[in-house]
């Protein structure tokens, strides 16, 4: 028999210790982290979303990942010691390599400020240099960045959103977020002043920070607009000592305008900004109608030229102090004067069944919308010892005039024969007071709550006058004055949890609004009212299968309240031929909305992918009948339900070294159901969006960006949209390094830009389209003194907007 000898066992059984107390050390590692922070070498701007990838020394698998906060921080979780390759990535950037190690004491490792830099290809003579996408997506919200889109320079928000995803643009500048208009605007996380088309289409793109969409709101932002929100984040660097940038620009059809920023900072922090445009879209407008009566039809054709103008100035102005390490007070100033409109000249055919003989003349029609508005807003900020721990609290005062006149005039033989006169005018003055508390529990775990509460009081007078021939005026028609007195109050309050569950990441959020409203109408002795509470939840998920890869889901229900004019119970004439009558009967509409998404890296394209179905109930719909002979009515109605159910996607790429491409697609089935005066009605159509941006770096000075854009037709619950197909182009070229360059824009490069719509009712069938005068040229130049670098702004702050974003 073989025995091992006492002083072997002795030897084994101290071996067999030492790795078991190996293995028992690993087994209780404690956990360690790798951190840092990214900047961009040139510029010295910390980068948000870099994507942060570790892997083993060992046997090169991949550990974790991770990407980058609004402050260019990660910090990233490791389960186990050892030797790491920690590798920094962002498109347009160079991978920057870092070797590590943990264990034997240190755990936490710290890498310090990593700068990456702009990725320099040579190809012959010519170097090329990276920038970041203009387009980037969060858990909750995509992000534009306006600046990389050179061939929008001097265009406003509407042209910069006609270049990313979930937005749809038309050749008048009306946005559409999914196939809806009912979406809401904020600037700076506040609430609009304005109409959300009017807003979008008046701020300068060069004025802008950046914009984030958002589809899915959680329950912390209004709940109103079915569609989403669109918040607007100004320029404001709170930069060191004095500041700038200077933007002008000029094109056909007499556009021109400007706009100037100014920053500065010594024991506070303040900025002013200016923003003058003059934008003008002559095209040429073809209408026909066709109205069917007992006895008969009868038509009435149109052909002529339109422009449509847009005109607007805004001065802002911010001042921020620090009262402490833990307090923060700042004030703001907004304030311009805004004027829209179009005229037109039109050569009219009219005829009937019964007598095909055409009647022909001509006529004119101007439409002014002008007004002014300003608000005043106050902030206070309390940080408490926790880091994310915060008390905010905001005031907001604001105030606007709205005044819109319509004159229409009708000649025969030179001899003006008929027209109309409208006017509608009105002042409206807002208050709004919001209260928000965030505590963390953990760096994943969080309690949200706040209230806020709006008082809104506005006036509404409309009157009507028509041409009389035997004078030789235009006589008011009283009958078809009106003044109509709104007084609306909401009070809301939300709460929200969020945690790390089973490696899933979820948000849980639910909002109450009360509302109540009085439309008062004296002449007709007439009063109306809203009075209802409303609850709206949501849910956020997120969960990362891989470093680099993140699937997430949301759930949320949103309100669309009828405006005032919309519950107007009289008619409004808008013009000769159109007239207008509200619903006080109409119900609010609801939407839910249900998405899921995916984000990931697949060799050099970064994948974004989402999937969304969204149910509007008490859908509101404009319904239009014939009135009389050639008089169009226009009333609203709850025409029943919708269905959109579809999905977008994605890819950024470099195609050649010089060549990167954003590649967007948007598919959906959208269905529209219901009854109209009711007769049951069902349209559908399968919807699609492309967008294609190429930029070219021929040269370190010179970049050239080319985007093509196509929508497919789409219906409404009466008629369809038909499809359009635009493309842009620009040539960027700096005269002088970071300081001074030169911009030529092209717009709409092949003519194809047009609107045509075509609606059938049960007596009535319309025809409209637009083409505009195009392609059409702008110059644009920059000049940035001292250095100017916009600072960017950490997401769910803005600065302390009024409805912030979201850090989920």
């Amino acid at each position: 028999m073989y025995f091992i000898k006492p002083d072997k066992i002795f030897v084994l059984l101290i071996l067999i210790s030492l790795n078991i107390y190996s293995q028992q050390r690993q087994g209780n590692f404690p956990g360690g982290s790798i951190s840092g922070k990214i900047f961009d070498s040139a510029t010295k701007h910390t980068i948000e979303y870099a994507n942060i990838v570790v892997f083993s020394l060992k046997d090169s698998s991949m550990v974790t990942g991770g990407v980058t906060n609004s402050e260019g921080l990660f910090k990233l979780s490791i389960d186990k010691p050892g030797k790491f390759r920690v590798e920094v990535r962002f498109i347009g950037y160079d991978t920057e390599v870092i070797e590590t190690a943990i264990g034997q004491g240190n755990f936490n490792i710290d890498l310090g400020e990593i700068q990456i830099h702009p990725s320099a290809f040579l190809l012959e003579n010519v170097v090329v240099e990276g920038n970041r996408s203009p387009v980037t997506y969060e858990i909750d919200k995509k992000v534009i960045n306006p600046d990389q889109m050179q061939t929008v320079i001097s265009g406003n928000a509407a042209d910069v959103l006609a270049n990313v995803p979930s937005v749809q643009v038309d050749v008048e500048g009306n946005v559409s977020l999914r196939g809806s208009q009912n979406f809401t605007v904020l600037i700076d996380g506040r609430p609009s002043l304005m109409d959300a088309q009017d807003a979008l289409q008046q701020i300068s793109a060069t004025s802008i920070e950046r914009i984030e969409i958002i589809t899915n709101p959680t329950a912390k932002y209004d709940a109103d607009g079915t569609a989403g929100i669109i918040n607007i984040i100004m320029k404001k660097d709170l930069g060191q000592e004095l500041s700038g940038i200077f933007n002008a620009n000029a094109g056909m059809y007499d556009t021109y305008g400007g706009n100037v920023l100014v920053n500065y900072q010594d024991g506070f922090r303040a900025n002013l900004g200016l923003d003058y445009n003059q934008r003008n879209f002559p095209g040429d407008q073809t209408q026909n109608n066709i109205y069917y009566f007992e006895n008969g039809t009868s038509t009435i054709n149109s052909i002529g030229e339109i422009e449509r103008r847009r005109i607007s100035f805004e001065g802002r102005a911010g001042i921020e102090f620090d009262l402490s390490d833990n307090d923060i007070l700042n004030f703001g100033i907004r304030g311009g004067k805004r004027e829209g409109g179009f005229n037109s000249t039109q050569n009219f055919t009219q005829f009937t069944s019964s007598d095909p003989s055409e009647f022909l003349y001509s006529g004119i029609n101007e439409r002014t919308r002008e007004g002014t508005y300003y608000s005043l807003s106050s902030n206070y900020n309390r940080r408490f010892g926790l880091p994310g721990h915060q008390l905010l609290a905001e005031i907001l005062f604001s105030k606007q005039s709205s005044d819109e006149f319509t004159t229409t005039a009708e000649f025969e033989d030179f001899s003006q024969i008929g027209g109309k006169k409208t006017t509608e005018n009105g002042p409206s003055t807002d208050f709004r007071g919001k209260l928000d508390y965030t505590l963390p529990f953990s760096d994943v775990s969080k309690f949200e709550a706040g209230y806020q509460g709006e008082i809104e009081l506005s006036d509404e007078n409309t009157s009507l006058f028509e041409y009389n021939p035997l004078t030789n005026e235009y006589e008011i028609q009283s009958q078809f004055s009106n003044i109509t007195k709104y007084n609306e109050s909401q009070h809301s309050l939300y709460s929200m949890f969020s945690d790390l569950l089973w490696n899933i990441n979820y948000q849980l959020g639910i909002r109450a609004e009360y509302t109540y409203r009085n439309i008062d109408v004296p002449l007709i002795s007439q009063t109306f009212n809203i009075d209802q509470i409303d609850y709206f939840p949501s849910v956020h998920t997120s969960y990362k299968f891989t470093p680099v890869s993140t699937v997430m889901a949301s759930y949320s229900r949103r309100i669309n309240r009828p405006g005032g004019w919309a519950l107007e119970p009289f008619p409004t004439w808008v013009d000769a031929n159109n007239v207008r009558i509200g619903n006080p009967d109409l119900l609010p509409e609801f939407i839910n909305s249900y998405e899921t998404g995916l984000q990931t890296i697949l060799g050099n394209v970064n994948l974004s992918a989402e999937l969304y179905f969204k149910m509007t109930t008490n859908k509101i719909e404009f319904v239009r009948t014939a009135l009389e002979e050639n008089v169009t009515l226009t009333t609203f109605s709850n025409v029943g339900e919708d269905y959109s159910l579809g999905g977008e996607v994605m890819m950024i790429f470099d195609l050649l070294s010089f060549w990167n491409v954003n590649l967007m697609g948007n598919l959906y089935n959208y269905r529209v159901e219901g009854s109209i005066q009711d007769k049951p009605f069902s349209n559908e159509s399968f919807n699609w969006q492309t967008r294609m941006n190429n930029t070219f770096k021929l040269w370190s000075s010179t970049q050239i960006q080319f985007n093509l854009n196509y929508n497919s037709p789409t219906v409404s619950s009466q008629g369809r949209w038909e499809e359009f197909f635009t493309s842009d182009l620009s040539i960027r070229q700096e005269l002088i390094e970071k300081i001074l360059s030169v911009t030529l824009q092209v717009r709409d490069v092949f003519g194809t830009s047009k609107r045509e719509y075509s609606s059938e009712g049960t007596n009535l069938y319309n025809y409209n389209n637009f083409d505009m005068h195009t392609p059409a040229l702008m110059l644009n130049l920059r000049y940035t003194f001292n250095n100017y670098k916009p600072k960017r702004e950490g997401r769910g702050e803005d600065n302390g907007g009024f409805e912030g974003g979201e850090d989920f």
